[in-house]
C-alpha cells in the first residue's frame, strides 16, 4: 500500500519467499482518467392520485461509454439515504425495505437510461439522487418528485352541482307548503306526515351528500357524496307525483305527466353522468351530470309554479259554482210563485 501521490503507472512485481518455496507475480498499475457523465436536465416530476400505479423517476445519461453491464454501477438515494443499488459486475440489485417495489431495467443502462421505477404506494415526495458509475466515467443528477393534489371537479362544476341539488330541495318544500296550505281540507293528516317525512329524508340525503362532496381530489368519500345527491332525485320525483295526485284541482293532467317524464329524463342523464364520472379519476363527462341535475331543478320549479296556479283556480271555481247555483235557485223560486198566483 502507498499514498496515491507516490503511485506511478507501470508494472509492479511482487516476490514472495519462504523456507522451501518462492514465487513472484506482476501487476500493472494504470492511471485512468474518469470522465464526467452528462445527464438530461430534469428538475422535477409530478404525480397525482390519478396517475397510474407505476411511477418513473427519470435518470438519463447522454454520454455512456460502457460496452458491457459489468462496467456499470447505479445507486439511487432519497434525501442522501441509500434506497436502491445495481452492481453490474455481480449482476445484483437490491432496494431498501421502505422502497421495496423500486427497480431499474438493466438492459437500458447501456443506452443511458437508469430511471427508477416504483409503485405509487411507495413513492415519497422529495429529492431523489441518481449516481451512475462506469469504468471511465461517473456522475450524478437530482430529480425532485412532487405530489399535486388535483381537484376532482373544477370549482365552477362543484358549485353548480351543489346549487342545483339544493335548489331542487327548496322548490320541493315550496310545493309541499303550497299544497298543504291550499288543500288542507282535502288532505288527510297521514298523507301530510308521509310527504313531510319523505321530504325530510330527501333534505338529509342532499345535505350529507354535499358535506361528503367537498372540493378536493378523487376519493371514495367524494364519490359517495355525489352518489347520494343523484339518488335523492328519485325521492324528489316520487314526491312530485304524490303532490300532483293529492291536489284535487290539479291531478295527473297531461302537462303534469310531461313534466314528470322530463324530470325522469333528467334523472337518467344524471345517473349516466354519475357512472362515467365515478369510473374516471378525471370527470370528463361532468357536464352531462350537471345537465341532468339542472333539468331536475328546472322541472321542480315548473312544478311549483303549476301547483301555485292550480291552487288559484281552485279558489275561483267554487265561487262561480255558487253564483250559478244561486241564479238557478232564484229562477226556480220565481217560477213557483208565478204558478201559485195562477192557481189563486
Amino acid at each position: 500500500m502507498m499514498d496515491k501521490r507516490d503511485a506511478v503507472p507501470g508494472n509492479y512485481t511482487c516476490e514472495v519467499t519462504e523456507l522451501t518455496r518462492e514465487g513472484e507475480t506482476i501487476v500493472e498499475l494504470k492511471y485512468v482518467v474518469k470522465t464526467q457523465l452528462l445527464f438530461t436536465t430534469i428538475e422535477s416530476v409530478e404525480y397525482t392520485i390519478c396517475n397510474e400505479t407505476l411511477l418513473i423517476i427519470p435518470c438519463l445519461v447522454t454520454n455512456v461509454g460502457a460496452k458491457s453491464l459489468k462496467e456499470m454501477f447505479v445507486e439511487w438515494k432519497f434525501r442522501n439515504k441509500h434506497i436502491f443499488f445495481y452492481d453490474g459486475d455481480k449482476n445484483k440489485s437490491r432496494p431498501e425495505r421502505e422502497f421495496s417495489s423500486a427497480y431499474i431495467v438493466p438492459d437500458a443502462l447501456l443506452t443511458g437510461n437508469a430511471s427508477l421505477m416504483m409503485d405509487k404506494s411507495d413513492a415519497v415526495p422529495g429529492n431523489y439522487t441518481c449516481e451512475v458509475t462506469e469504468l471511465t466515467g461517473e456522475g450524478k443528477t437530482t430529480v425532485e418528485l412532487r405530489y399535486i393534489a388535483d381537484l376532482w371537479f373544477s370549482a365552477n362544476d362543484h358549485t353548480l352541482i351543489i346549487i342545483f341539488s339544493m335548489l331542487a330541495v327548496l322548490l320541493f318544500w315550496g310545493s309541499d307548503i303550497t299544497v298543504i296550505l291550499k288543500y288542507n281540507s282535502n288532505i288527510t293528516k297521514e298523507k301530510i306526515i308521509i310527504i313531510s317525512v319523505a321530504g325530510l329524508v330527501l333534505s338529509i340525503l342532499v345535505i350529507v351528500g354535499a358535506v361528503f362532496f367537498i372540493p378536493g381530489e378523487y376519493s371514495t368519500k367524494r364519490t359517495s357524496g355525489l352518489g347520494l345527491i343523484v339518488v335523492s332525485t328519485v325521492i324528489l320525483i316520487l314526491l312530485q307525483i304524490s303532490m300532483f295526485m293529492i291536489a284535487p284541482a290539479i291531478g295527473m293532467l297531461p302537462i303534469n305527466i310531461i313534466l314528470l317524464i322530463v324530470q325522469v329524463l333528467g334523472l337518467l342523464i344524471s345517473v349516466v353522468g354519475l357512472s362515467l364520472c365515478v369510473s374516471e379519476c378525471i370527470p370528463v363527462h361532468g357536464s352531462l351530470l350537471i345537465s341532468g341535475l339542472g333539468i331536475t331543478a328546472l322541472v321542480a320549479l315548473l312544478g311549483l309554479v303549476y301547483i301555485f296556479v292550480g291552487s288559484k283556480q281552485k279558489t275561483t271555481q267554487p265561487t262561480r259554482v255558487r253564483l250559478l247555483c244561486g241564479r238557478k235557485w232564484g229562477l226556480h223560486m220565481l217560477l213557483i210563485l208565478m204558478s201559485l198566483n195562477r192557481h189563486a
